[in-house]
């Protein structure tokens, strides 16, 4: 059973700290969000699981407290990581800001070692983890959505935890808009598109949404996808190496 601590002042001594984000429906997800903790083994070069238990503060902080406390002398830092699951969302694990990779398997935080008369040196500010939708997420009514597969361009293997994007402006009020969602273990994706596309004038009549696939930064694939004459196909999007320029 989650443990439940009343003020989030209980959790300062954590290492690390977590916000569940369900990113479709914009909000913090409080329930139904799994934790596993691996501490890294320099010595085996391994990430080894942890029976440590996670607590969840009122405000849907997820918490390790307590993990760095060692009285043992030289006590060195250690690293771990939290995996996240959801029943039909997949996490995304890279922070805000930062450059997406299909490798990540998980957060990494250190866990400095501290007591009673040394406190820890530095301290830690809630992380959001973004959890995208899947291809299992249960879409309500009427949502359109698009479907498909990430592959390799020159293996034609597919690639699994692909970022699979599309974006735009409405044209109304110039307000951007942005979806998001992982492939599975197999490339498979199924991306929500609940606002508008570029006009085309046809015929026939429609919209033109463009699609984006990343697995890692200088690899990426691209794909139109126009609607409703698109709605039904089995779109592939091919991820290949671009080329830098010097």
């Amino acid at each position: 059973m989650t443990r439940f601590y009343p003020v989030e002042t209980s959790v300062l001594h954590s290492p690390a700290w977590f916000v569940p984000f369900d990113e479709f429906a914009q909000r913090v997800r409080a329930a139904d969000v799994a934790t596993a903790l691996d501490r890294f083994d320099p010595d085996g070069n391994a990430w080894v699981p942890q029976e440590t238990t996670a607590v969840r503060t009122p405000s849907a902080a997820i918490a390790y407290p307590e993990l760095g406390r060692r009285r043992a002398p030289g006590a060195e830092p250690e690293r771990f990581r939290v995996r996240f699951a959801a029943i039909g969302l997949a996490p995304l694990y890279p922070a805000d800001g930062a450059d997406f990779d299909a490798a990540l398997t998980g957060v990494e935080f250190v866990a400095r070692p501290y007591d009673d008369a040394g406190p820890p040196a530095v301290g830690s500010e809630p992380r959001l983890v973004r959890l995208l939708p899947g291809v299992a997420f249960p879409y309500g009514p009427g949502v359109r959505t698009v479907y498909g597969v990430v592959l390799d361009a020159v293996t034609r293997a597919p690639v699994a935890n692909a970022l699979v994007e599309a974006r735009g402006t409405t044209s109304r009020d110039g307000i951007a808009w942005l979806e998001r969602t992982l492939t599975d273990a197999a490339g498979a994706f199924r991306l929500a598109l609940r606002w508008e596309g570029d006009p085309v004038t046809g015929p026939p009549a429609g919209q033109v949404f463009h699609l984006t696939a990343t697995e890692r930064p200088g690899r990426t694939g691209a794909l139109d996808v126009r609607l409703p004459a698109d709605r039904d196909i089995r779109h592939v999007m091919e991820i290949v190496e671009q080329q830098r320029r010097s």
